[in-house]
């Protein structure tokens, strides 16, 4: 006796149609699966038999066979058990082939027949369509997310009883409507921008780096509020696309970090690893790869806050997806991508003891310690990160300021019409904000003038700004011009573009300033 269902598995953040053929045949009691299974699938024997007898249904009392195809890929997690019972039931003849053809299955089972949930529901979901199955029966906690995925009829299940009855058409099994698209308006962050006092320049430099997807360095004593301007970075940047919300929901779904009763991602991701993380929980990987914490930024904020405590080798591993928006992780058996196109926000203090050039505190450290503090960045990181900005201790008549400032849906307005800007401008190109542009695409859309070419000129070689920060340089102020929907780049555009760089490696290095402090 032959049968075979379609089940779905995941590799990386992707779903994969599986094909779950179940074989009995005479012979002593045995239950084998093969096709790479893992663990909790090799386990699935043992929750299917007393699903199944504790649901009234018969469990063969012969050889059984399960091979999961293809063989040649991993399958992981207990997805499989809704599939192989109804397979077995298949085999015995209780169900109809036909029947159970027309669906994708998927969802673990308790011993008591109950259908518990599975990760990567969404994934799931689009390999269905896009495998020509017009129908994916799935646990009822997981159905919100795959419903989001058009042209798929999702049929949550409680029990495999309910299962079994639907596919023996004893009783229906109705499809759960997709849920309603949210719109940007629909956002809530609970933040905003207006809550941080003073700062304005900071708070300018957030509206550059929002509209132009640059990565920012802001350098300050403890208190000044780097913290708070990080945590609101995503409230000014666009609202995510129907587009993105669906690659956001992939990656935290395949990790199993869905966000109860929210079928989809709606607002963009801020993560804020603590500084003892390692390289692999950072980048993604491990024995058999998953997503790190640049991946769960992905169409948000990475924030790294305390930078020269992080580990060197953490920190030199961020360059590949900081360059590449997405990261490649290569290991015997695969090699999976992830997708990595993130705002990176840092923050640190000026010294060790956090006070050096505070005009109230006295900085106590040593210019050897200083630069030894410092040099726990290197150049390249630094060149990566577009704007570097200090952001000095809030003076109590800020605190006290009766008018909070501009919030955060004025300066989300004016970022949105500045990536309006970019997109038009970078269509059919594979680019959306300024910050990818390429060299050749630099020549094109931020040409300066001669007084522009001589302010320009002057800071290289005083600031000893790299090749590298050249570009920076021009990208943001190509930025600014759109804010401002300039159509070419004035030396002002360019002045302020500069200054969000006086703190290049040169100097940050420990020359200058910081030698004359001790």
């Amino acid at each position: 006796m032959l049968a075979q269902v379609v089940s779905g598995s995941l590799l990386g953040i992707d779903g994969l149609k599986i094909e779950v053929q179940v074989d009995i045949s005479g012979g002593l009691p045995r239950f084998d699966t093969v096709g790479l299974p893992e663990g909790a699938v090799r386990e699935s024997k043992d929750r299917v038999k007393a699903a199944l007898k504790n649901q009234g249904y018969p469990f063969p009392g012969d050889r059984i066979t399960v091979n999961l195809a293809p063989a040649d890929i991993r399958k992981d997690g207990a997805g499989f058990d809704l599939p192989m019972a109804v397979a077995l039931l298949v085999a015995q003849g209780l169900i109809e082939p036909d029947q159970a053809a027309k669906h994708l299955m998927v969802g673990e089972l308790g011993l008591d027949g109950s259908v518990r949930p599975i990760r990567g529901a969404l994934s799931l979901a689009i390999a269905a369509r896009d495998g020509g199955l017009t129908s994916l029966i799935l646990p009822r906690a997981n159905a919100q997310e795959a419903a989001v995925a058009a042209e798929v009829a999702v049929r949550p299940a409680d029990t495999l009883g309910q299962v079994v009855d639907y596919l023996a058409g004893r009783a229906d099994l109705p499809p759960l409507p997709p849920p309603a698209r949210v719109t940007g308006d629909d956002q809530d962050y609970g933040l905003d921008l207006a809550d941080v006092r003073g700062q304005e320049r900071a708070k300018r430099a957030l509206a550059v780096a929002a509209a132009g997807g640059h990565n920012l360095l802001l350098i300050g004593p403890p208190g000044s509020g780097k913290t708070m301007l990080a945590q609101r970075l995503p409230t000014i940047l666009p609202p995510l696309t129907f587009e993105e919300a669906v690659e956001t929901t992939k990656i935290y779904s395949a990790l199993g970090q869905s966000p109860q009763n929210r079928p989809l991602i709606s607002t963009r991701p801020f993560r804020s690893p603590h500084h003892t993380i390692s390289d692999v929980a950072l980048i993604g990987g491990g024995r058999f790869p998953r997503p790190g914490e640049v991946s769960l930024a992905h169409n948000g904020v990475l924030f790294l806050d305390e930078l020269p405590e992080f580990k060197k080798s953490v920190l030199e591993v961020l360059r590949q997806p900081l360059e590449d928006g997405r990261v490649a992780i290569a290991r015997a058996a695969s090699h999976l991508t992830f997708p990595t196109r993130f705002m990176l926000v840092a923050a640190m203090n000026p010294c060790p003891c956090g006070y050096l050039g505070d005009p109230k505190k006295q900085c106590r450290c040593q210019a050897r310690e200083i630069q030894k503090y410092r040099s726990r960045v290197s150049g390249p990181l630094l060149d990566r990160l577009d704007i570097h900005l200090e952001a000095p201790a809030v003076s109590f008549k800020d605190l006290t300021a009766a008018a909070p400032g501009l919030d955060s849906r004025t300066i989300r307005s004016q970022v949105a019409g500045a990536r309006a800007i970019q997109a038009r401008r970078l269509a059919g190109r594979g680019l959306y904000v300024n910050a990818q542009m390429t060299s050749g695409q630099l020549r094109q859309w931020a040409a300066i003038d001669d007084q522009g070419r001589k302010l320009l000129e002057t800071a290289m070689k005083r600031l000893n700004f790299s090749a590298r920060a050249y570009s920076r340089i021009l990208k943001l102020a190509r930025t600014i011009a759109d804010l401002e929907a300039a159509e070419t780049i004035s030396p002002a555009h360019l002045a302020e573009a500069i200054s969000y760089r006086a703190l290049d490696r040169q100097q940050f290095a420990g020359r200058g300033p910081v030698d004359d402090q001790n």
